[in-house]
């Protein structure tokens, strides 16, 4: 079992920055991947970015690409996500998830939320325009 558990998120301006962190505990060691989704109010919950846990190969959405960066520490186990020039349609509920098995990134397993076994609860990001 893991748990994770978010942290980072809150209310921001248009153009502004925040950064989330996701610590995971328990079964850590057999990490494969964690990524970052998020879920709007009347949508379905959709990728944003993920991270392979042993090459930190980065997988990112096209709608935040070269905006939000994810990141993490082996040593801490977490994962982060620097959100940047942060726009009004970023406003979401923002989940932290980690597989521990292993996922193919050629059958688009890093993007697919059916894929990862354990969910944080989920922070709030709002972004005002």
């Amino acid at each position: 079992q893991v748990q994770l558990v978010e942290s980072g998120g809150g209310l921001v301006q248009a153009g502004g920055s925040l950064r989330l962190s996701c610590a995971a505990s328990g079964r850590t060691f057999s990490t494969y991947a964690m990524a970052w989704f998020r879920q709007a109010p009347g949508n379905e919950r959709e990728f944003v970015a993920a991270i392979s846990w042993s090459t930190g190969r980065i997988y990112s959405a096209v709608s935040v690409k070269g905006r939000f960066t994810i990141s993490r520490d082996k040593a801490k186990n977490t994962v982060d996500l620097q959100m940047n020039s942060l726009k009004p349609e970023d406003t979401a509920v923002y989940y932290c998830a980690a597989e521990l098995t292993r996922l193919y990134a050629g059958s688009g397993d890093y993007t697919d939320s059916r894929k990862y076994s354990y969910w944080g609860q989920g922070t709030q990001v709002t972004v005002s325009s």
